[in-house]
């Protein structure tokens, strides 16, 4: 899905025009780190070393997963050890900072989902990063988000959830990978939507804010279809609603939000891939080819298959645009929801 796709969500046409000419002078900002240094050819002898993927989030995620196929696949592609480091907590920028004071020598790459690549200075001080100056690499894969609750909560769809949850204001308690995650961004925006008062319960992750869903310590959680289709069919969770603009062949019973009563709402999750600030040009380009390249294997191709992504592969300046038109796509909801960094 585009930026594009996915911006409609929530702009109207004169702001998307603002949005693209944003975008566009953000991507050529968030490129300008890596074009200080001269265009000159990846070293020879890269990798020499171990390469690292560092993942700002704990094991069992979604990112947590793609991240260890691509090593796997890359490693072998390298001749190197290519390793999964999960470095998570405080809204994932933790890991973030890891990359960012890591050295620009392509031994340190930075697997992610959207905020700590896009918007978390919209939500935390003293980062002690700024996510524009990440290096870009590519868009790794993109995949929707359903929306699920605990299976004992006495809902079955979309209608029923909201007039509970109005009904017990401030009651019903979501989970999210912490503040500006996809899943806590996306309950903000079904609260603005539906007008409903919800309880945050922030985690270190994904991973375990699902396993309390289906422990029933939670209420409600936005997670991607890789984790969520497989505890929906066993009967762990209720899947409410899909938030994309179609079904998902995966679990065709589930509705679109669309349909089940909150027209365009869409909460798709990306993962990206990034360098640290300052990695040269060439040396982006030519991981950007490996990963490439990995992503159109047929390994890759039967992990997004069992798992509902949908591969990416961009170049480096398509991903800067994309990651720079997220960071203005999100900052909307994140003013419209009044959300103060913390």
């Amino acid at each position: 899905m585009s930026s594009s796709d996915i911006s409609r969500s929530f702009l109207s046409r004169r702001q998307l025009v603002a949005f693209f000419a944003l975008a566009s002078a953000s991507a050529t900002a968030a490129l300008a780190p890596a074009q200080a240094f001269a265009q000159s050819e990846a070293p020879a002898n890269w990798p020499n070393q171990s390469v690292r993927l560092i993942v700002p989030a704990p094991a069992g995620s979604t990112t947590d997963a793609l991240a260890r196929m691509l090593a796997e696949q890359l490693g072998k592609k390298w001749k190197n050890p290519t390793v999964v480091e999960n470095i998570a907590g405080a809204g994932m920028n933790i890991g973030a900072r890891t990359v960012a004071r890591a050295a620009p020598d392509g031994h340190t790459l930075f697997v992610s989902p959207p905020s700590p690549l896009s918007f978390n200075h919209l939500l935390y001080k003293d980062l002690g990063y700024d996510p524009a100056q990440f290096t870009p690499i590519t868009l790794l894969a993109t995949i929707p988000n359903a929306l699920v609750v605990r299976k004992t909560l006495p809902v079955n769809d979309l209608k029923e959830l909201i007039a509970y949850a109005k009904a017990n204001p401030g009651k019903l308690s979501y989970g999210s990978g912490g503040v500006g995650t996809t899943p806590h961004l996306s309950a903000v925006q079904l609260e603005s939507r539906a007008d409903l008062k919800l309880l945050h319960v922030p985690y270190r992750g994904t991973a375990p804010a699902m396993t309390d869903l289906v422990a029933g310590h939670i209420d409600v959680f936005f997670d991607t279809l890789s984790a969520t289709v497989p505890l929906a069919r066993g009967g762990e969770v209720k899947m409410i609603a899909v938030a994309d603009s179609k079904r998902t062949p995966a679990y065709p019973d589930a509705p679109t939000l669309d349909e089940a009563g909150l027209p365009g709402f869409k909460s798709v999750t990306w993962f990206g891939l990034a360098a640290p600030p300052g990695t040269p040009v060439a040396l982006a380009a030519r991981i950007h080819r490996d990963v490439a390249e990995v992503l159109q294997s047929a390994q890759a191709e039967d992990f997004m298959r069992r798992t509902s992504l949908v591969a990416g592969g961009q170049s480096p300046q398509e991903a800067a645009k994309f990651f720079a038109a997220e960071a203005t796509l999100w900052g909307e909801l994140i003013k419209e929801a009044k959300l103060e960094p913390q």
